[in-house]
């Protein structure tokens, strides 16, 4: 996940997977402080999650997260970094030392919920074809 911010203000998002709404409930707080962040359900990834919220966080910066999967009902703590924020909106996250096991248990999450983590595509090549 990244992003890019343009002089008009727009935001080329490039996603590495699909995204689904899969999560129980979310806690999430900025790193170094104590006071929790009201947000509604995000969506997840293999590798982050964009987390609806009004609050506008400028990017680089870190959040401490807690979510519990909804059909594994596993809880993950993880780290994330905000790669770009949408104001008024949200904000997209990656996922930032996440722990072995958490990456293992959301993407047995996203398989159950009809998802399969997206291989990189490879790039579109112009060679033209002798017999075409």
């Amino acid at each position: 996940m990244s992003g890019k911010g343009g002089s008009n203000g727009n935001i080329t998002c490039v996603r590495r997977g699909s995204r689904v709404h899969c999560l129980r409930e979310i806690t999430v707080t900025c790193e170094g402080q104590n006071d929790y962040i009201v947000v509604k359900a995000p969506d997840l990834s293999a590798t982050g999650m964009f987390i609806s919220t009004s609050r506008p966080f400028p990017e680089g910066t870190v959040l401490n997260l807690r979510f519990r999967l909804a059909v594994t009902n596993v809880e993950v703590r993880t780290r994330g970094e905000v790669r770009y924020c949408l104001p008024g909106v949200g904000v997209g996250v990656e996922f930032i030392g996440i722990a072995p096991q958490a990456a293992k248990d959301i993407a047995r999450e996203l398989s159950l919920s009809g998802e399969s983590p997206r291989r990189p595509r490879k790039p579109y090549s112009r060679t033209r074809h002798p017999h075409r």
